[in-house]
């Protein structure tokens, strides 16, 4: 009888916590919370951004391209004969 006592009172309480989550995170109050909170986040990142240095771009003409007949080719090898210059 205790048993069934403990039980009925655990899923009392996590249904009742289960519950109270959902009614308060579905509820106006914390919906206008969040969006009040992401509103002013957006607003903190816009003011932010006003007082950024932009910094100038230095990577101009820095790659420099190179002919393919310049490229030395490398020797091809091949995994057997390299056991057998092994042993």
């Amino acid at each position: 009888m205790i048993k069934e006592i403990r039980y009925l009172i655990f899923i009392t309480i996590i249904s009742l916590s289960i519950f109270l989550t959902s009614k308060y995170y579905f509820s106006d109050v914390n919906k206008k919370n969040s969006f009040r909170s992401l509103n002013d986040i957006h607003k903190k990142i816009d003011i932010y951004s006003q007082y950024l240095s932009i910094l100038e771009d230095d990577t101009k003409n820095i790659i420099e391209y190179v002919k393919d007949s310049k490229i030395k080719k490398d020797k091809k090898y091949y995994f057997w004969e390299l056991i057998d210059k092994n042993e």
